[in-house]
């Protein structure tokens, strides 16, 4: 993870086995990055920005798992 040391993906399940880069935009939002999935998410705060990211991969790995289960039924 590059930048604000204070956040920390590992502390979020979903990001166990991200590669996470931090950024912020000109409007002063953080920006984080999963380079693994290429999913990304925005917060006021890194924390924010990775509480975020890690729902949207969370999300995104649901999504394109490849065992329907018995939700298809």
């Amino acid at each position: 993870m590059s930048s604000d040391a204070d956040a920390d993906p590992s502390e979020y399940e979903a990001l166990e086995d991200a590669d996470v880069t931090m950024r912020e935009n000109e409007h002063g939002l953080h920006i984080a990055d999963d380079e693994v999935t290429g999913v990304s998410s925005q917060g006021q705060t890194p924390e924010a920005a990775l509480e975020n990211l890690a729902e949207a991969v969370r999300s995104y790995r649901e999504a394109t798992d490849d065992d329907p289960g018995d939700d298809w039924l």
